[in-house]
């Protein structure tokens, strides 16, 4: 690691001394100042005299739990990041000490390199927080658990892309600044079409973490013999067509996130291994006998009632319990319809920015009627009603045929509408897949070589492609 000029501090509370002893030299030796309690009391010793970076504290010591240490701190108000260390699969300790407001923990015993890997995460986040526009104690604020008053400015971009002044929205992005800052995993609820994934990326971007790889995957877009190969990864021979190494999802998120959209829709025998690899934090390639350690925070997102499918036994009580330690629900459209003219500006924006086109004013009977809709697709569908007012509108404002409510004019240039409207599809189905080529094809029932020319026909971006990177018979 880079030192600073002046090393972080970390504490550590252990009651065991040759666990404190072997913590304490492991840090020494990555070049950090290190102080060390063997109880509880010693450790509130330790605070008073000074602050640190982090804090990494056994779950039970001698004098009480270290889930009262955390709580002191929230209380507090102090900007320490908070390790916790429990006991080998005991699962409920680890999630009542991220809903306690732990950064992270660790289970016996604990492996050193992700030991390491986890503390300094915790001292980057802390000394982010420390730096934050929003002051140190506004800062500390946020992180306790208030309502953040404003947010770091690096935290703009994202956000600001959940459109709407409305106070429900305000909510939203008052939560995503708060929980950003820890390795919880977060739970995104909401109907189809109201922008999950946006929060999810608002998450990523508010977090220490916003400079490393965002991951999505749509896990209803995967066929089910291929998740184990898309998830994990999978060694040369592994399976059929397998000619070289591939990098799994968990590995290609390393040190940043990993979004999993629907996983309400993931099969039973996946959700067993995908709760086994956040609770070990380890994931073994198809073809490997070898464990690899794994860095990444889980932002999963879902329109189904997950509590109604663990009752009904087609998803694991378990892993939505891990999954569920911080929720954030994006409210549908129709609940904060005073966010449509915002909305509709923007998304005209983009659209015609995408189109090459001058973006038109809506009338006022325009929006009446947008109001009027009970828009069960949401902010998608919005969408999708404007890029075909765009298409096939040809004055400056965009109307509805009442009886219908679809738009009268006649397109000027039938072969631009329909370019558009393919286009539409297009980005749509990619975005929904993470940009994979592959997965958007099998979905639309093209080849990949039919993919390829239509994204090439239509001009269509995609972020950090690589064309190498995909063959003819690649798996989604």
């Amino acid at each position: 690691m880079s030192l600073q000029a002046t090393p972080a501090r970390i504490l550590i509370i252990d009651d065991e001394p040759d666990l404190r002893t072997l913590y304490e030299l492991t840090l020494l030796r990555q070049g950090y100042q290190v102080e060390a309690a063997g109880d509880l009391s010693q450790a509130r010793e330790f605070l008073k005299a000074a602050r640190f970076d982090a804090v990494i504290t056994d779950l039970r010591l001698p004098d009480g739990l270290g889930l009262e240490l955390l709580r002191d701190l929230a209380s507090q108000q102090r900007s320490e990041r908070c390790v916790v260390i429990t006991a080998h699969g005991s699962a409920d300790n680890a999630v009542e000490s991220l809903k306690a407001g732990a950064f992270d923990y660790l289970t016996k015993p604990v492996d050193l390199k992700q030991f390491r890997a986890v503390v300094a995460s915790a001292v980057q986040g802390t000394q982010a927080l420390e730096q934050s526009p929003l002051g140190k104690n506004e800062a500390r604020s946020a992180s306790a658990g208030a309502v953040a008053p404003s947010r770091p400015a690096d935290a703009c971009t994202v956000l600001d892309k959940l459109v709407g002044p409305s106070a429900i929205m305000a909510a939203v992005k008052s939560r995503i600044v708060k929980v950003a800052g820890s390795m919880a995993p977060v739970l995104i609820r909401g109907e189809s079409g109201t922008g999950k994934e946006l929060v999810a990326r608002a998450v990523h971007g508010c977090s220490h973490r916003a400079t490393k790889p965002f991951v999505a995957v749509n896990c209803s877009a995967i066929p089910e013999n291929l998740l184990e190969a898309e998830f994990f990864g999978a060694r040369k021979g592994a399976y059929t067509g397998s000619m070289q190494d591939r990098l799994g999802l968990f590995q290609a998120a390393k040190g940043g996130t990993l979004f999993l959209d629907e996983i309400g829709d993931l099969p039973l025998a996946m959700q067993s291994k995908l709760l086994r690899v956040i609770q070990e934090r380890t994931v073994r390639p198809l073809g490997s006998t070898q464990e690899e350690p794994i860095d990444v925070r889980i932002v999963s997102a879902t329109h189904k009632d997950l509590a109604a499918g663990v009752e009904a036994g087609s998803f694991r009580q378990d892993l939505y319990y891990r999954l569920n330690v911080i929720e954030i629900r994006m409210p549908a459209l129709r609940e904060r319809l005073e966010d449509l003219p915002a909305l509709c500006q923007a998304l005209l924006t983009r659209i015609c920015q995408e189109s090459g086109l001058e973006r038109p004013e809506l009338s006022s009977a325009m929006m009446d009627r947008l109001r009027s809709r009970p828009f069960n697709g949401n902010v998608r569908e919005l969408e999708n009603i404007l890029h075909r007012a765009i298409a096939l509108g040809e004055d400056s404002d965009l109307h509805f045929d009442p009886p219908a409510e679809e738009f009268v004019t006649v397109p000027a240039n039938l072969q631009n509408f329909l370019d558009a409207q393919e286009r539409s599809i297009l980005v749509k189905v990619l975005q929904e897949t993470g940009f994979n080529r592959t997965a958007a094809a099998a979905k639309l029932g093209l080849s990949l070589r039919q993919i390829r020319y239509r994204i090439a026909r239509l001009e269509i971006a995609l972020p950090g492609h690589d064309d190498s990177a995909e063959s003819d018979d690649e798996p989604a």
